[in-house]
């Protein structure tokens, strides 16, 4: 038998639904909706691109999420 995966699945959830929240509310709203690690990064940052399931990020200008990803 194949090995099942320790990797937990990340919430469905759709990233387009946090752009335009206020950065501390969006984060409230994703740790109630399951994620485990939330990123709130300024606009340019230079971040690594592994893949990390539960984590979702933020790019945040002036207090308010202007896009979102997942990983």
């Amino acid at each position: 038998m194949a090995p099942t995966s320790r990797t937990p699945e990340p919430p469905r959830d759709s990233p387009e639904s946090y752009v335009g929240l206020d950065a501390d509310g969006a984060e409230r709203l994703a740790r109630t909706r399951g994620w485990t690690v939330v990123r709130a990064l300024p606009p340019g940052s230079i971040v690594t691109m592994e893949y990390l399931s539960g984590r979702i990020n933020f790019e945040v200008d002036d207090g308010t999420v202007t896009r979102c990803w997942v990983g």
